[in-house]
C-alpha cells in the first residue's frame, strides 16, 4: 500500500540539481492583416509577449511544481536573455546560485511568433559548440562547490545538445557524484549518448535508443526493448534503463526486474515538454523511494497529465496526487 499523501509531502525534502542546458522561450503572439509590400510575406501584428523557461529549465520547473528543492548549474552568456532566464528561475523558487557566466557565448533564446494559434515562425538565437576549457573547469568547479554545500540527494543531467554537457563534464560530474553518494538520472541526445557511465537511470525515448544503437526494426516489443536494455548495459554499466515509448507507455529493467507499463488513455493536446516532466518526476520518486515500478508508475501518469495541455506547461502537484491514487 503506498501513502500517496505521505509521499508527496516527502518532495519538499528532496534536493536536486538539474545540470544541462537552460534556455529562454520567448513567444510573440499577434495577428495577420497583409502581406508586406517588401517581400512575399505576412506581417505579424504583434499583440503580446510572454518570456518562459525552456530546455533543462522546464525540467527544474517541473520539480519546482512539485515543491522539491531545485538548484540549476549551467552556463549562461553574460546578456540580458540570462538575466531575464535567471529571474524567472528565481520567479519560480529555483535556485541559481550555481549557475556560471561566459562572455564568450550566448544564451540560448527560442522565439516563436505565433498568429491564430500557427507558428509563423521561429527564431533560434543560440550557440551549439562546446562549452570551452575554461568553462567547462569553472563548470565543474561550481558543481563540486554545489554537492559540497547543498548535498544533493539525486542529479539530473539534461542534455540538449547545445554544448554544456560535454564529455569531461560528465565524467567529472558523474564521478563527483558517486563518490559523494548521489544517485544521477540522465535524460540524453545522441552526441553523447554513450558517454553517461555507471549513472542510476537512464532515461532515452524509444527512438534515441534505436538510433544509438542501430536497431532498425520497426514496431515495439517486450524482446526488442530487452534487446536495447542489454545493449546499452553492455556499454554504459549502468543500474537501470528507463525508456518512454510515446503513447505506448514506459518501459524500465534492470539485472533483476523489468516491466512494460502501458499508457493510460487521454485527450492529447501536446506532447511537448512531456520529456521533461517525465524525467523530472521519474527521479524524484526515485529519490523519495528507490522503488522502480513507484518511479515509472507516477512518471507515466504525469506525462500523460502534461499532454492534455496545450503548450509546455509544469505538472500540476494535486492534479498528479488524485490520478496517482486513482490509478495506482
Amino acid at each position: 500500500m503506498i501513502h500517496f499523501d505521505e509521499l508527496f509531502s516527502s518532495f519538499t525534502h528532496i534536493k536536486v540539481g538539474v545540470v544541462g542546458d537552460v534556455m529562454l522561450d520567448t513567444y510573440w503572439w499577434g495577428h495577420v492583416e497583409r502581406i508586406s509590400p517588401e517581400a512575399p510575406v505576412p506581417v505579424v501584428s504583434v499583440s503580446h509577449k510572454e518570456k518562459r523557461i525552456g530546455g533543462a529549465g522546464n525540467v527544474a520547473l517541473n520539480l519546482s511544481a512539485l515543491k522539491a528543492v531545485v538548484h540549476t548549474i549551467s552556463v549562461l552568456g553574460n546578456d540580458d536573455e540570462a538575466n531575464e532566464l535567471t529571474s524567472l528561475l528565481q520567479q519560480h523558487h529555483i535556485n541559481t546560485d550555481y549557475i556560471i557566466r561566459s562572455e564568450k557565448r550566448i544564451t540560448t533564446n527560442k522565439i516563436r511568433i505565433i498568429s491564430r494559434n500557427q507558428h509563423m515562425m521561429r527564431l533560434d538565437a543560440e550557440m551549439t559548440r562546446d562549452i570551452n576549457a575554461d568553462e567547462e573547469e569553472r563548470l565543474i568547479a561550481s558543481f563540486l562547490n554545489y554537492a559540497a554545500t547543498e548535498k544533493p540527494h539525486i542529479i539530473i543531467l539534461e542534455d540538449y545538445n547545445k554544448g554544456v554537457l560535454t564529455e569531461k563534464v560528465i565524467d567529472r560530474i558523474i564521478a563527483i557524484s558517486k563518490a559523494s553518494g548521489i544517485l544521477v538520472a540522465v535524460d540524453p541526445k545522441r552526441k553523447n549518448f554513450f558517454c553517461y557511465k555507471e549513472v542510476d537511470i537512464f532515461k532515452p525515448n524509444l527512438k534515441e535508443a534505436k538510433e544509438a544503437l542501430n536497431i532498425i526494426s520497426e514496431g515495439v516489443s517486450a524482446e526488442l526493448l530487452n534487446e536495447i536494455h542489454q545493449a546499452l548495459h553492455q556499454q554504459l554499466h549502468h543500474h537501470a534503463s528507463f525508456i518512454t515509448l510515446s503513447e505506448k507507455g514506459v518501459y524500465y529493467q534492470t539485472e533483476n526486474a523489468h516491466s512494460w507499463i502501458p499508457t493510460h488513455v487521454r485527450t492529447i493536446a501536446d506532447v511537448s515538454g512531456a520529456g521533461d516532466t517525465v524525467i523530472a518526476v521519474a527521479s524524484l520518486a526515485y529519490a523519495a523511494t528507490r522503488d522502480l515500478k513507484i518511479m515509472a508508475e507516477m512518471a507515466n501518469i504525469a506525462g500523460g497529465l502534461v499532454c492534455e495541455e496545450v503548450g509546455t506547461v509544469a505538472i500540476n502537484k494535486e492534479k498528479l496526487l488524485e490520478e496517482c491514487k486513482r490509478l495506482m
